[in-house]
């Protein structure tokens, strides 16, 4: 049967309230590129320890999501999200009035990371997987995956008005407080009656694990994830200050403005992108949906760096990227939910997503690291080209049908 359980939330429940909830997370985190000159050379820090902290938060992120998510899968996903709504607020507290390196780092890093994994896509999903009819799955991640990116165009000039009003300790001050409002938003996603047991019989967590693991298709899809979070995270913490390095030689992209408004581009394009995802998911091969954005990531990349850098051709950019930017959400996640079923959801999108996560780490921590080494940020762009060829030529043989299990008996 199709139709969502009688105890379950309404799709319009979970869609307005779901989608609160990743406008909030993704929002504010979307933004933390804006934090990264005002904090370093406010501290005497090379770009090294910013992007450190980033990347740390996104590998605490990954590698904790899988846990999380089987906790969501196995007690519900409430609770799960009221301690991510704190941890979120604490983290960024914690952030602003940090000027140890290692504080600083322990709160943006590791508790924004666990903040993340309670918060963002694969706890909404799990929900929307089991209130949502299966022929409305992906539409409806898409709609979740458009109110993230909703949240992104919202929260960019947001947090460069909090910047330049208040300076970075009181902007992250504000934002904690609005990081908050994820734990009332999670009593709107509270499922009553919750149970574990549905659609897939006596299944364990360890067999799902086994199951997952063993299949190609799920390895094709990991792999492609990871090109996916060097991409976007590299992108959002590294382009505000590419574009300031390169003000000397175009003068017109040196100004915050332009930085600002190309990561609000990427947010406002970001909505189109995934709404246009989950509704192409349901009609075309997901595999080769994602195949073309990650090829098409790669040649906007490639247009960005060989054309003269202006703000023109910077929005272009950012629009480009935008629209392809989340569209692998819904469509990686759709892939994972049509093969396996929703029973662990949650888990195995999470496990997925610690490959994004890893990808994410390198591509913030790298991108410090190398611009530190060389003065230059042309090896990571290079690298993020041949990535997306390569994700382009993984997602291909991803093969789409659901498997067939043994009966317990």
């Amino acid at each position: 049967m199709s139709s969502a359980p009688a105890t379950s939330l309404s799709m319009k429940q979970v869609l307005i309230y779901g989608g609160l909830m990743v406008t909030l997370s993704m929002g504010i985190r979307h933004g933390f590129g804006l934090f990264n000159l005002p904090i370093t050379s406010a501290n005497g820090w090379g770009r090294e320890t910013f992007a450190l902290t980033i990347a740390l938060q996104n590998l605490i992120w990954g590698a904790f999501q899988p846990i999380t998510g089987a906790l969501a899968d196995r007690y519900g996903a409430f609770k799960i999200m009221v301690a991510g709504g704190a941890l979120y607020a604490l983290g960024l507290a914690g952030m602003a009035i940090s000027s140890d390196i290692m504080n600083f780092t322990f709160a943006g890093g590791l508790l924004i990371g666990l903040a993340q994994t309670a918060t963002t896509y694969s706890v909404i999903y799990g929900i929307l997987g089991r209130n949502v009819p299966a022929e409305k799955r992906v539409w409806a991640m898409g709609i979740a995956a458009a109110a993230g990116s909703f949240g992104q165009f919202l929260m960019i000039p947001a947090e460069q008005g909090l910047l330049s009003s208040f300076g970075a300790q009181d902007a992250l001050l504000i934002l904690a407080i609005m990081a908050s409002l994820m734990i009332p938003t999670a009593f709107m996603l509270r499922e009553k009656h919750f149970t574990h047991n549905h659609k897939l019989g006596d299944q364990t967590i360890k067999e799902a694990l086994k199951e997952a693991i063993r299949n190609p298709s799920f390895r094709y899809l990991t792999l492609g994830y990871f090109v996916c979070g060097f991409q976007v995270v590299f992108i959002a913490v590294h382009l505000a200050p590419y574009l300031k390095d390169l003000s000397a030689t175009y003068p017109a992209v040196g100004a915050p403005v332009v930085a600002t408004t190309a990561l609000a581009l990427i947010g406002l394009f970001n909505i189109f992108g995934t709404y246009s995802a989950g509704i192409l998911g349901q009609r075309l091969p997901k595999r080769y949906l994602l195949s073309g954005i990650y090829l098409g990531r790669s040649i906007a990349i490639a247009g960005f760096l060989l054309l003269p850098l202006s703000p023109t051709t910077t929005y272009v950019f950012a629009a480009i990227m935008g629209f392809l930017w989340l569209s692998t959400i819904p469509l990686t996640n759709g892939i994972v939910a049509q093969i396996f079923g929703v029973k662990y959801l949650t888990m195995l999108s999470g496990l997925v997503f610690f490959s994004h996560q890893l990808g994410s780490f390198c591509g913030a921590f790298l991108g410090g690291y190398l611009f530190d080494r060389t003065g230059s940020y042309l090896i990571v762009w290079e690298i993020a080209i041949a990535l997306g060829v390569f994700a382009f030529l993984v997602n291909l043989p991803v093969k789409e049908r659901a498997i067939t299990r043994a009966v317990h008996a």
